[in-house]
């Protein structure tokens, strides 16, 4: 089995191999998924604690699920109530959580670079939720086994991300996760929503959606991220979506079977049309709520079992 790390922090240091070996796991998570009797006891006898720093619906449900189906002690910590807005500093968090012992850390927070400092300060495994507009890795890994599973590989497929690249986590984490598998990236947005330097990540870059959709296999749409933005990127939600929100038009330029991927939460008639985004035959944004709870259950796995080894190599 390769995969060695201690925390799963980002996808820029996972290597392809490391990759396989995790969606590979969730695959058996799928299938038990899918059983009548959904427990199993990788995590047996570990706790788990959740520190979202910042709203979440999906991953949050999806990480508690994931610990709970493997037999994990879950503790959500309400940290809007919590001592960081009486001025405790995230390190004293940490130090404090240290302090009772627990064994997978899963952290959403909305300063970029947090969870890793976090990580630095904790005896245990953290599992990055979403930190800034950094990264967002266990997206990128659910992203990539829907993916799989719809196309049938992971390697040499055109795939557009669209709509608000600059403010998204998610869009920085399968850039990197698509890059290392041998895939061609197309980003489609306005100039304002391109973060600069992009060229860089060897991508292509494209301000118009009939071009920049152009026979690709998979269309993953973003969220405009409006709490992230200050300022005028978008003339208006009306003209954004006439301009690059998907709809049958647009998707038409792609190939006949490309799929059609959205994150979430959507704002229909922004984004993406709702018709589009509910139709069985093209969409796999259900696929891709159920597949995150499989990968965050095969991350969580895969560090505890390294968590393991280094506990009884001491």
């Amino acid at each position: 089995m390769t995969f060695t790390h201690r925390h799963l922090l980002g996808i820029e240091h996972l290597r392809p191999e490391e990759i396989v070996t995790l969606l590979d796991r969730a695959e058996d998570y799928v299938d038990l998924n899918r059983a009548a009797e959904k427990h199993g006891d990788a995590l047996a006898g570990l706790t788990q604690i959740n520190m979202f720093f910042e709203n979440s619906t999906r991953t949050q449900a999806s990480f508690e699920l994931a610990g709970k189906r493997l037999g994990a002690d879950v503790m959500n910590m309400a940290m809007q109530a919590s001592s960081i807005t009486k001025g405790e500093t995230l390190i004293d968090t940490a130090m404090t959580l240290n302090a009772m012992h627990p064994d997978l850390l899963v952290v959403r927070h909305p300063h970029s670079g947090a969870v890793d400092l976090l990580a630095q300060k904790v005896n245990c495994a953290v599992l990055n939720a979403g930190d800034g507009r950094h990264e967002h890795p266990t997206q990128a890994l659910l992203d990539a086994l829907t993916i799989r599973r719809a196309k049938g590989r992971l390697h040499r497929l055109s795939i557009a991300i669209c709509g608000d690249i600059a403010h998204s986590r998610v869009a920085r984490s399968n850039i990197i996760l698509l890059g290392k598998m041998e895939n061609r990236i197309r980003l489609i947005g306005p100039p304002t929503l391109m973060p600069s330097g992009i060229s860089e990540f060897g991508v292509e870059v494209f301000d118009d959606m009939a071009r920049g959709l152009e026979d690709v296999d998979v269309v993953m749409m973003l969220r405009l991220q409006r709490e992230r933005m200050d300022g005028g990127f978008i003339p208006s939600e009306r003209e954004y979506y006439h301009r690059f929100g998907l709809d049958a038009d647009k998707l038409a330029h792609a190939k006949p079977d490309a799929i059609v991927m959205h994150p979430g939460p959507m704002n229909r008639g922004v984004e993406i049309d709702g018709t589009l985004a509910d139709d069985i035959n093209r969409s796999v944004i259900q696929d891709q709520v159920e597949m995150g709870v499989a990968v965050r259950m095969a991350a969580m796995d895969l560090l505890a079992r390294n968590l393991r080894d280094v506990r009884g190599a001491a």
